[in-house]
């Protein structure tokens, strides 16, 4: 293990010089801190698929540096933008394919085919160059956004409370900050001190290699629980709010995050304690009506069986059902936190007014 501090690393960048994308591989925290090259898109869509990079704004800007390294690998005429775009569009398609369910992949890439078709007037190798200039943007705007987030969701919570998170919505997720753990980490800037418990967060365990991994690196007082142990310290009267990052979120406010978030959100109604949502506004699909409309990924079936263990701990045979998300409906969310502010209900209006905020901002 490298003394370097884990937040001191980055979660994703471009070497322009070498034309490839630079991960910090996921897999492999928190005993080993492996930093990958990858110069192609099947190298990754393989790493955004097996969740070498993960988490929503993250996986938008490895898509939008892997479309700009496709890009560069296009050999056309510089003024043959017809067969240029046609090869950029079945690059984007096959890197989309990677995960369906977070939109910030979707988002990203269709945002860098826009930048390319405005540009379609322009040599080829001018379109290039303003491909790397918007993925570059999507990630600085990203670091931005966490902060905007992180500052909004500081005034829901005071010094001294006790924080539930689930997965990681860190800066591990994202190129810094974080979403659901920005607060944490712009509070302990700050001076403030929380105590989070973290669920470990089944089958992936991310909360227990990544969450508690970049919180204990911050100086936060971090709890590691098993997920089937939230009642007991809801109960206990150890939590003063639950914070979750998101991976989408339908126009009426059901969201869509890692498996375990919806029985969160149930329990936290039980116990009366408030469940935010944090997100970007890229993560706000408005063309989704509610949250039975998303599409949810399935993962393999060894994830749950095998991985981690030294011998499989399940029978041969058995059926395996392993959704990575699930969704927390609208009704049992308190708030929906963005970097344009906190949306509260009713969402179909609150949702509606941020996001056309955004549009207006950005002239996208």
């Amino acid at each position: 293990m490298n003394d370097k501090a884990i937040l001191n690393y980055e979660t994703v960048a471009l070497n322009e010089r070498e034309r490839e994308l630079i991960i910090l591989d996921q897999t492999k925290l928190p005993n080993e801190i492996d930093i990958l090259h990858l110069k192609d898109i099947h190298e990754i869509w393989k790493a955004i698929n097996t969740l070498q990079v993960r988490g929503a704004p993250a996986i938008g800007i490895s898509a939008a540096f892997g479309l700009y390294i496709a890009a560069m690998n296009i050999d056309v005429d510089d003024d043959d933008y017809s067969t240029f775009n046609e090869k950029l569009n079945e690059a984007a398609y096959y890197l989309n394919s990677s995960r369906p369910t977070a939109v910030n992949l979707s988002w990203a890439l269709n945002r860098m085919l826009k930048t390319a078709e405005i540009n379609r007037h322009k040599k080829i190798d001018e379109i290039k160059e303003l491909l790397k200039l918007e993925a570059l943007e999507i990630k600085r705007e990203d670091t931005e956004t966490c902060r905007k987030i992180g500052e909004y969701g500081l005034t829901l919570i005071k010094d001294g409370d006790g924080i539930l998170t689930h997965c990681n919505a860190g800066q591990l997720g994202t190129s810094k900050y974080g979403t659901a753990l920005a607060p944490i980490h712009l509070g302990r800037e700050k001076g403030m001190n929380f105590h989070v418990f973290c669920d470990e967060t089944r089958p992936l365990l991310q909360g227990a290699r990544l969450s508690a991994f970049e919180l204990l690196s911050d100086g936060t007082e971090t709890t590691l629980i098993c997920d089937n142990m939230a009642s007991q310290v809801m109960k206990n009267g150890w939590i003063n709010a639950v914070f979750v990052g998101c991976d989408r979120v339908a126009a009426n406010g059901d969201a869509c995050n890692k498996i375990g978030t919806s029985g969160l959100s149930i329990l936290a109604k039980h116990y009366n304690i408030p469940f935010y949502v944090f997100c970007p506004v890229s993560t706000i699909d408005m063309n989704m009506k509610t949250g039975n409309d998303i599409k949810i990924e399935q993962r393999p079936p060894e994830e749950i069986t095998e991985m981690w263990y030294t011998r499989r701990m399940a029978p041969e045979g058995v059926k395996v059902y392993n959704p990575a998300f699930d969704v927390s409906e609208n009704e049992l969310i308190t708030a929906i936190i963005t970097e344009n502010g906190i949306a509260y209900p009713p969402y179909s209006e609150s949702l509606k007014r941020i996001s056309a905020q955004n549009s207006a901002q950005k002239g996208r």
